[in-house]
This record gives C-alpha cells, sequence and structure tokens, in this order.
C-alpha cells in the first residue's frame, strides 16, 4: 500500500496531470483538502471510493485515515492544491508516514505561480532583464519566517518576487519593497488563477495595497515584484539567443562541418539544442 500525494493544480480541475488522474483513478481512498481542491477532481476518483474533507482535521487525524487505509491494503491518495513542493504541509505528513513504515510517493502537480504567469501571459525570465524567481511570502501568526528569510534581506537582491499567501500584507509588502525596487516598479497580482472567478490586477508597486484592497484580495493569490513584467523590458537588443541569427549560423556551421545538410539532417541541432 503506498499514499500518493497528489499535486491537483492551482484550481482548473483540468490543469491536474495525467498521471494524477490515473493515480485518483485507482486509489480506494482519497483525503483531499475541501476548502482548496476542485470538487470535479473527485468524480475522477473510482465508484465507490472513501472520500475525506481534511479541511478541519489535525495532523493526527490526518494520518490515523491513512494508518486505517493502510491496514485495510488499499492504496491512498492524498490530494493537495497547487504542487507538493510549495507550502502543502507536506513533511509533518511525511515524517509521520515514515515513522510508520507506510510508503509515500509524490505526483507533482502545477504550481500556483505558474498558472498565474499564464495568467498574464508573462515569461519570468526575460534575457538581461531577470532571469531568477524568487518565490517566498511573509511572516503571519501562524508561520514565521526563518532568520535570513525576512522580506527586507531577500528584496536587497533586487530579484523577481512571487509572494505567496502575502495579499492580507500588502500595506506591509509595499512599505518593505519600495526602498529595493523603487514605487513605480511594475507588480502583477493573479487570485484564483486558472479558476473561473481569476481576478488580474496590474499596478506600479505604491499602487498594489489600495488595488488589492479596491478588489477585495485577501487570499488565494500570487503576486509578482519585478522589472520582467513591464512589457517594454524585452527590447530587441535582449532577445534570447536560442532563436537569434548568430545561433542559426552556429548550428548550420555546425551541421556542414559534420556532413550534415539542411533542416533534415538534424545533427547539428540536436548537439547544440
Amino acid at each position: 500500500m503506498t499514499v500518493y500525494f497528489v499535486g491537483s493544480g492551482p484550481g482548473a480541475p483540468d490543469l491536474i496531470t495525467l498521471r494524477g488522474a490515473r493515480i485518483l483513478g485507482q486509489c480506494a481512498t482519497c483525503l483531499y483538502a475541501g476548502s482548496l481542491v476542485p470538487r470535479e477532481l473527485l468524480e475522477l476518483c473510482p465508484p465507490g471510493a472513501t472520500l475525506i474533507d481534511t479541511a478541519r482535521m489535525p495532523l493526527t487525524e490526518i494520518v490515523g485515515y491513512m494508518v486505517d487505509a493502510h491496514a485495510s491494503g488499499g492504496d491512498v491518495a492524498r490530494l493537495h492544491s497547487g504542487d507538493i513542493s510549495l507550502y502543502s504541509a507536506f513533511t509533518e505528513q511525511h515524517r509521520e508516514l515514515t515513522r510508520l513504515g507506510i510508503d509515500v510517493e509524490i505526483v507533482p502537480g502545477v504550481p500556483a505561480f505558474a498558472a498565474a504567469a499564464a495568467a498574464l501571459g508573462a515569461e519570468l525570465t526575460v534575457p538581461a532583464v531577470g532571469q531568477s524567481l524568487l518565490i517566498t511570502r511573509v511572516s503571519t501568526l501562524s508561520t514565521d519566517m526563518p532568520d535570513g528569510e525576512e522580506l527586507d534581506r531577500l528584496a536587497q537582491t533586487g530579484v523577481t518576487l512571487a509572494l505567496h499567501l502575502a495579499a492580507h500584507r500588502a500595506t506591509q509588502i509595499v512599505a518593505t519593497l519600495v526602498p529595493h525596487y523603487g514605487s513605480q516598479c511594475p507588480t502583477a497580482t493573479v487570485a484564483f488563477a486558472s479558476r473561473d472567478d481569476e481576478v488580474v490586477l496590474r499596478c506600479p508597486l505604491s499602487e498594489l495595497a489600495q488595488q488589492l484592497a479596491d478588489h477585495g484580495i485577501r487570499r488565494t493569490a500570487v503576486i509578482f515584484v519585478g522589472r520582467v513584467l513591464d512589457p517594454t523590458s524585452a527590447a530587441t537588443p535582449s532577445d534570447s539567443y536560442l532563436y537569434s541569427q548568430a545561433r542559426m549560423t552556429k548550428l548550420r556551421d555546425v551541421g556542414h562541418a559534420d556532413g550534415h545538410h539542411g533542416r533534415d539532417g538534424g545533427g547539428g541541432r540536436d548537439r547544440l539544442a
């Protein structure tokens, strides 16, 4: 018996992976975060499957259900929103299951920041503008940031930020980031990414808190901050080398040197792609 931790994706039911859908279809028990996971995904579970909403359960109760399923010999799907690698509370569940000798496997899902970038129609790494993405959050009453990961310190790098679980602290975010990014730094916020009620807001950093307040956005949002969000930043001189004329010329030269001519040869292209 195995407990499969399945990332359900950012919200749209059809953004679960094929593997995730297959796993759901073979598990006799599915524990899911009812407040976050689309109900439509439960229809992928086999007829008669035991469906357990863990939204208001403590860890001990969640693990208890997994142990009971293990005793019956059936596989278990633990369905989380987004991807298991980010803010999923996987670690404490995995620790307990490992202690009990229960096998665990992760099935990755589409993370919220990727769905949010898709909603923006944006690439988050633009040559000569920004080649790094820093995924982080802010301290809350329930979760403090570790020493050295305070937003003010991270912001000193100036890299593009993807802030999760932070919309309710927008005023604090603006005050912390303006000294490092400037009041006119572009931001983009996507709430409920990929869902029918998706909301996209673009504004300068100085207006972020007011914009989020005006639209009632306090949760389930990703906030991006950085120059890559300015469409004019991706000017021709900064375009990727991947499709540049210089690279195409190099590909042709290597292809000729290897005795391959034309596009169908493929030798030079495969060596450099």
